[in-house]
């Protein structure tokens, strides 16, 4: 009998990289992990706030990325902070170089979750955005909020 699929679960966001950047193309990365950091990622025990991914001899790290220890993993735990690896394919490795070496581009993580058993990281290139983006974004977005408000308000009204 086949496995029912299941839906993506426990997904870890990094919020202030849609606010802070400009999103380009995306791709899907594999993670190195421990098997007490695995546990430790399903409780949902980490985060992305402060992380940035960076390209070293042909492979890709992510730096900065916090998984807290587990709580059951005395010895095994290892450093929440360690560089861990990105598994992508060559190509995509070559790409995200060329894109690097132009001024502004960064890789960002956007999100992590698993997909059929394994931990998946979501990343980014990207651009940051100039003070003035950030805030005309804010105010496109109140601009919309009173938007949506005052046609509810005209739709309540008898």
């Amino acid at each position: 009998m086949a496995k029912k699929s299941q839906p993506q679960s426990v997904t870890i966001t990094n919020r202030r990289a849609w606010h802070d950047y400009h999103i380009g193309e995306t791709f899907e990365a594999g993670i190195v992990l421990s098997g007490t950091e695995v546990k430790s990622l399903r409780q949902g025990r980490a985060s992305l706030q402060e992380a940035y991914c960076k390209v070293e001899g042909g492979e890709v790290f992510i730096i900065g990325m916090h998984i807290a220890p587990y709580e059951q993993g005395n010895r095994f735990n290892l450093d929440p902070l360690r560089p861990r690896k990105l598994l992508l394919h060559r190509e995509e490795i070559r790409r995200i170089e060329r894109h690097l070496q132009q001024k502004g581009y960064t890789l960002i993580p956007l999100k992590l979750y698993f997909a059929r058993g394994y931990a998946k990281l979501q990343i980014a290139l990207a651009r940051g955005k100039k003070l003035y983006d950030k805030r005309e974004a804010i105010a496109r977005r109140d601009a919309e909020l009173e938007r949506r408000r005052a046609e509810a308000a005209w739709h309540r009204t008898p």
